[in-house]
């Protein structure tokens, strides 16, 4: 076992672990860490405490100290010149009329460094724009070009169903999503319903499968031949998280009724099938 303290850099983004050197940490304080960019400031958001072995990258850096008042001030200073870095590379961009779309400025803690997180369709030539904000700023500049669910994750909004984005309140790392995971949901494949503000598959898609892929284990799927208490027929419709399903009686032009899961036998399983075409058309939601 090995004692660690977790410290997030930004708002819901991923926790990194640091050896606490006899320092005690509570939740919510500041500290100062060395990371592979340099010396940075960054929230507690693991207290002391031990963690496996096998858990851990070894050999953990040790945290500075904890973040004292003239600490603070950089942190305002740092806020300051973000914003004012923001204004002047906007410009800088529009003077090199460059096809792309500044979303964030962050400065490193120690003002070792500038980074330029950006969007763009196509691969951009900047390097005559890093020598303009080089000479403006006189420290080291560095452009990223991150992709749409970063720029969600970073300008942060609200999603379809009224809540904070998933990305921007809790979710610290990106999962990959798939047109398979909608289907296996019962969720219509309209990339109007489907998609994010982003324009990608919704990330909830991801951290709810796991409870549909256990009901799809103990559920029958639509086109199941199964055995009813007062019928055999094969199943209409389907609803997971209830388990009601609708039955069409096999030898009979009778409506559909609606059963249990639990008073049904499966005889035959269904399959969940996707269109090719239709996974043609939607596979770009796929796409970070």
């Amino acid at each position: 076992m090995t004692e660690i303290i977790g410290v997030r850099f930004k708002s819901a983004g991923k926790v990194y672990y640091f050896s606490p050197a006899g320092i005690k940490a509570e939740e919510g304080s500041l500290v100062i860490v060395e990371t592979a960019r340099g010396v940075e400031c960054g929230e507690v958001v693991m207290s002391n405490r031990e963690v496996e072995d096998s858990k851990i990258t070894a050999p953990l850096k040790a945290i500075i100290r904890l973040a004292n008042q003239q600490d603070m001030k950089i942190l305002e200073q740092n806020k300051v010149k973000e914003q004012n870095a923001f204004k002047i590379c906007q410009e800088k961009i529009a003077v090199h009329k460059l096809d792309m779309k500044l979303v964030d400025v962050e400065c490193t803690f120690d003002n070792n460094k500038l980074l330029f997180y950006f969007t763009a369709e196509t691969r951009v030539d900047f390097r005559e724009l890093v020598k303009d904000l080089a000479s403006v700023f006189r420290t080291r500049i560095e452009l990223r070009q991150i992709g749409v669910r970063d720029e969600a994750k970073i300008l942060g909004g609200l999603g379809i169903c009224g809540r904070e984005f998933c990305c921007k309140g809790f979710l610290g790392e990106f999962q990959p999503v798939s047109i398979k995971m909608a289907k296996e949901q019962g969720l219509s494949l309209n990339p109007t319903k489907i998609s994010g503000t982003c324009g990608r598959l919704m990330c909830c898609l991801k951290y709810e499968q796991d409870a549909y892929e256990y009901l799809l284990k103990n559920t029958p799927k639509v086109g199941a031949y199964v055995k009813t208490p007062d019928f055999k027929g094969y199943v209409e419709e389907v609803n997971l998280l209830t388990g009601k399903l609708k039955v069409k009686p096999e030898k009979s032009e009778d409506a559909a009724v609606i059963f249990d899961k639990a008073d049904v036998t499966v005889i035959r399983d269904g399959k969940i099938k996707i269109d090719k075409e239709e996974l043609k058309a939607l596979k770009e939601l796929e796409d970070k």
